[in-house]
C-alpha cells in the first residue's frame, strides 16, 4: 500500500490532531505572554527596548495581553481562527525584528536555530487560521448547542 498524505476530511476524523496543535500553540503563547510580565526586564519592556520596538512601555504589555488572551482562546478552541490572526502578526513582527538581524549578522544557520520556535508558532497559528480548532473545540460545542447544521467549513 503506497503512502499518501491524509486529506482534511481524514484529519477531521482524528480530532486529536487539532487538539494537539491547539495545545502546542496555546500553551506556548500563554506562557510567553505571562513571562512578559513576570520577567519584564529580560522578556517584556527591557527586551522591547533592546530590539528597538517603538513605545516599549506600551507595546510589551500590549503584546503580553494579546498572547495571554489569544493563547487561552486557542487552548479552549474559542474564536480559534480569529485568535490566530493577532498571533500570526505577533510572530511576523518577532521574526522581522529579532531573526532577520541575526541572519544579517551571523548567517543563515544561526538564524534558523534561533527562529525554530518562531517558525513553529507561526505555522501552527496559520494551520489554526486555515482549518479552525477541530471537533473538540468550544467553537464547535457552541455551534452544536445553537443547533447549527454540521459544517463542512474550516471549523468542522
Amino acid at each position: 500500500m503506497p503512502f499518501r498524505l491524509p486529506a482534511l476530511d481524514d484529519l477531521e476524523k482524528k480530532p486529536i490532531v487539532f487538539l494537539l496543535v491547539r495545545m502546542i500553540v496555546g500553551c506556548v503563547f500563554l506562557s510567553e505572554g505571562i513571562q512578559k510580565f513576570l520577567f519584564s526586564d529580560s522578556l517584556g519592556v527591557g527586551r522591547f527596548i533592546k530590539i528597538g520596538i517603538p513605545a516599549p512601555e506600551v507595546m510589551a504589555p500590549f503584546v503580553g495581553v494579546v498572547e495571554i488572551v489569544c493563547g487561552a482562546l486557542i487552548l479552549i478552541g474559542l474564536f480559534t481562527q480569529l485568535a490566530a490572526v493577532p498571533l500570526i502578526v505577533d510572530m511576523l513582527v518577532a521574526i522581522s525584528t529579532t531573526k532577520i538581524p541575526i541572519l544579517l549578522e551571523k548567517g543563515f544557520w544561526a538564524m534558523t536555530h534561533e527562529a525554530r520556535v518562531d517558525w513553529s508558532m507561526l505555522l501552527g497559528s496559520v494551520f489554526l487560521l486555515l482549518v479552525g480548532g477541530g471537533r473538540w473545540s468550544a467553537d464547535v460545542f457552541i455551534a452544536r448547542r445553537r443547533g447549527a447544521p454540521k459544517s463542512r467549513g474550516p471549523v468542522a
